[in-house]
């Protein structure tokens, strides 16, 4: 007969065959149902969540793109001399990255914890409600309405903050492997045409109140302005508020709900779901099984990151984007003396004629530099990103941006010299946003929402995104203090030669990264998916 201890040893070996038995088989299942989702064709799912994910980037670039505009008409409204002075009109265009930098940290987090889908769609709220309060905002004897406007762009810059690792994360856990690369370029395409978008809509308003703004009686008292800045700003709400129902009823990913949530029966039922084109239906009161998966916490983080190979592609992904912002944000510097040379600059006529002339030459002139530079640029990438790979079209915009770079800042005194020479600015100008976005603007955004584990994916893209909205801020803050030492626009030329630099550095940290494309996203984590599972 044996013994108590020797039953005991017996029983406890069958225990831990069972458990590996049952871990074998849940992991076995976990990489099916991903399978199904890896290998799913492109249906009309899939270009609803691209749909969705871009109106938000839309918005997003609207809100932002929309106050180099109506700043020219805050300052004829509420600016002494006819324009905001240096720090009010600085205060309004660098409140929004500051919230956005904040946002993109509070809500990459947040998605990681809460889950992706119910924090989608609470950053457009934000958005929404901030934008109304900027288009409602009124002047007062105690507070300046620049002020207010600065604390509501701050607060919308959190909801488009949160709009980049949601959207980024969602469209790639929701892609397939061959189209991963194309929806999430896609998305982030939508950015170009809410550029384009904000100077035509700001056409037409300028057109709309022509008559208006030449019957005013003087240019100290130019109230048609008012009405047109708060039009330009308050129509940024609509497309968000058409997409916010599609944005509150998409499901959660199945990634998430695997590998955070733990729920693989869940997991598998959305999958099938997803790939069948049908809505999912969650049973509040299914028993559910709990697998054993590697749980996110600060040790673990701490751990997973801490190891060099997961630091180096965090630190590649951040510091890509740092540079490439300080210089996608700084090239906005340039845009007086691009819109002068092309003949849509400040105005000769004086003034309610002048008011007019002005406005109406922004407008068609930031038109004009949205559709030859950065539009082109996005859907070029869109076209090879999944034929080329992530990595070498990162490689080649970083390579060309520093010898453009090079030439303009070198060169630019024999570039603006004369009208000839100021064509050939033009050209290397639009070529340098063309290859921003051919290169690594599209590819900084694409990358961080593929390389991470899940567990961690929205929380490292929302810090690579924020380190690139911090060079967005030095760009803005420092460069337009020291483009005028010396006298006006006359250090540009050495800023230019700065953006080359950071080019260069631009081109070492593309080097620390991994290439994406082809791999699933459990490939590129980075993590032993033998034994994902423990139980």
């Amino acid at each position: 007969m044996a013994s108590f201890h020797e039953k005991s040893s017996n029983d406890s070996q069958e225990k831990v065959v069972g458990r590996v038995n049952a871990g074998y088989v849940l992991d076995e299942r976990r990489r099916a149902a991903l399978a199904e989702v890896d290998n799913a064709k492109f249906s009309w799912f899939h270009a609803k969540v691209c749909i969705v994910a871009g109106v938000g980037f839309f918005t997003d670039a609207y809100d932002i793109f929309a106050i180099n505009i109506a700043s020219t008409m805050l300052g004829y409204v509420y600016g002494a001399g006819q324009k905001l002075n240096a720090h009010q009109d600085l205060g309004v265009k660098v409140a929004t990255p500051v919230g956005t930098l904040c946002g993109q940290l509070l809500f990459g987090w947040l998605a990681d914890i809460l889950g992706r889908k119910k924090m989608y769609g609470v950053e457009l709220m934000v958005m929404i409600v901030a934008t109304f309060g900027q288009a409602l905002s009124g002047n007062a004897p105690a507070v300046h309405i620049i002020g207010v406007l600065v604390v509501w762009r701050f607060i919308m810059g959190v909801g488009i903050g949160g709009d980049y690792p949601l959207s980024a994360v969602i469209s790639s856990e929701f892609a397939s492997t061959k189209i991963r690369g194309r929806m999430m370029t896609a998305v982030f395409a939508a950015q170009g045409w809410g550029n384009f978008t904000a100077a035509l809509v700001a056409f037409i308003i300028t057109h709309a109140y022509k008559s208006a703004i030449l019957h005013e009686a003087s240019t100290t008292h130019l109230n048609a302005v008012d009405f047109m800045w708060r039009l330009l700003i308050g129509l940024g709400a609509v497309p968000g508020v058409v997409a916010l129902y599609f944005r509150l009823t998409i499901p959660e990913t199945p990634r998430f709900t695997m590998d955070i949530e733990r729920n693989i029966d869940q997991a598998t039922t959305d999958i099938q779901h997803v790939v069948a084109g049908t809505r999912s239906h969650v049973d509040e009161d299914a028993f559910i099984q709990r697998i054993d998966t590697p749980k996110a916490s600060w040790a673990d983080f701490s751990a997973h990151f801490g190891q060099l190979k997961n630091f180096k592609i965090l630190f590649g992904t951040a510091y890509s984007w740092f540079a490439l912002d300080i210089a996608f944000y700084g090239l906005g510097l340039n845009s007086s003396i691009i819109l002068q040379a092309i003949g849509f600059g400040t105005p000769p006529t004086k003034g309610v004629r002048g008011v007019y002339d002005n406005l109406n030459n922004i407008c068609i002139g930031n038109l004009i530099l949205s559709a030859a530079g950065l539009i082109p640029g996005y859907w070029v990438s869109f076209l090879f990103i999944d034929k080329w790979g992530r990595k070498p079209i990162q490689l080649m915009g970083f390579i060309m941006l520093t010898i453009l770079f090079v030439i303009l800042g070198f060169g630019y005194n024999k570039l603006t010299a004369t009208p000839a020479a100021n064509k050939a600015f033009v050209f290397l100008y639009c070529l340098a946003n063309f290859f921003q976005n051919f290169g690594p603007n599209t590819t900084t955004f694409v990358i961080p929402g593929e390389i991470f584990p899940t567990r961690y994916r929205s929380t490292a893209h929302g810090i690579s995104a924020a380190s690139g909205k911090l060079g967005a801020i030095v760009a803005q803050c420092g460069f337009s203090a020291l483009k005028d030492i010396g006298g006006t626009n006359h250090f540009v030329k050495h800023i230019l030669e700065i953006f080359a630099f950071f080019m260069l550095t631009g081109i070492g940290s593309t080097l620390l990264l991994p290439e994406t494309m082809g791999k699933t996203l459990e490939e590129l984590s980075n993590e032993d998916q033998d034994g994902f599972v423990k139980g």
